[in-house]
């Protein structure tokens, strides 16, 4: 990656076509962050939620799973009285006795614009016109999909341990060895495969390192687009790794999980916050391996939580997309 110069910014970087992938809060935090600076942005969302409101809706309708959808479009609303409004009301839950409960109503929303048109996207981009969203939300896959890991509990010769589900993946208290969709070659959203091919810049994580980021790696035409794509690539690394399926993980072992699952993905930029690196010196030597630079930068917000300040990770965002890869 060339260093920033004076009056060497590239055209594209003043709004930059960029494609978020993950699910969940984690792609909720770089999409508030990227609808900053971007309006020419496409979040690529995992479809395999098998729990809560989603996962009833996935079972008893045979759809996709909305909620990881429904996250990535209420964080693409703007700050106006507008948007703020839409995003509440499409993450506001039903409390109640009956059948819907703890439904999201803009899962709701979401599910009723796909019977009606009888398209997935054209449904999607219906709701991001409703809500004035800055971006374009699609599904990784045309199909809902279950995620698979073979997990290690204990000592590296214990035996492994078959977890099925996205919800039960995410909470395992084991070591995540291999990772796997079912089907196993599910067919790609084919605007999301041709978004990644347009990009300036792909963004994978932060969230759910395995059942939310890397799954997309693992839709053959969505990878294939991923190593083919002439857009640079930019790994955010998570704030914590304390619960779930990253329990005790550092951050050279989320570069080394993702390499495992994409041994042959180039990576130009890892973007790190301080306080959740343990060995400097070996993860940049890491993201080294990948092609990549380290970019160091307080990205957490200051309530100390774990949690990205929007505004923070926008100009570091804003200093990978431009070369300014010093530390500060």
């Amino acid at each position: 990656m060339t260093p920033h110069t004076p009056g060497a910014r590239p055209e594209w970087s003043r709004n930059p076509a960029v494609v978020a992938l993950g699910g969940g809060h984690g792609l909720s935090a770089s999409l508030s962050a990227l609808r900053l600076m971007s309006d020419r942005l496409t979040a690529v969302v995992t479809v395999a939620d098998d729990g809560g409101s989603s996962g009833r809706l996935r079972d008893e309708l045979d759809v996709l799973p909305p909620g990881d959808l429904r996250m990535a479009l209420a964080a693409l609303c703007d700050d106006s009285e507008w948007g703020r409004t839409w995003s509440a009301l499409l993450q506001h839950r039903f409390s109640s006795s009956g059948d819907l409960d703890h439904h999201a109503m803009g899962n709701l929303l979401i599910v009723a614009l796909w019977e009606l048109l009888g398209d997935t996207v054209e449904g999607l981009d219906w709701v991001g016109r409703l809500l004035g969203a800055r971006g374009r939300v699609l599904p990784m896959s045309s199909v809902p999909l279950v995620v698979e890991a073979d997990v290690r509990r204990g000592p590296h010769e214990a035996p492994l341990e078959t977890i099925v589900g996205q919800s039960r993946v995410a909470l395992t208290d084991g070591r995540i060895e291999q990772l796997r969709l079912v089907p196993a070659d599910p067919p790609a959203c084919d605007e999301a495969v041709q978004a990644v091919l347009d990009a300036d810049w792909v963004v994978l994580g932060p969230g759910s390192w395995y059942s939310s980021v890397l799954v997309h790696l693992l839709v053959p035409e969505l990878a294939h687009a991923l190593h083919a794509t002439t857009a640079r690539r930019c790994v955010t690394l998570n704030l914590s790794a304390d619960t779930g399926e990253t329990a005790g993980l550092t951050a050279i072992d989320h570069l080394e999980a993702l390499h495992k699952h994409a041994p042959g993905l180039r990576v130009d930029a890892v973007l790190a916050d301080p306080s959740a690196v343990e060995d400097v010196a070996g993860l940049a030597d890491a993201a080294a391996s990948m092609g990549a630079r380290l970019l160091m930068r307080q990205v957490r917000r200051g309530d100390g939580t774990a949690r990205h300040d929007a505004l923070r990770l926008a100009a570091a965002y804003r200093d990978v997309f431009d070369g300014v890869l010093g530390d500060v």
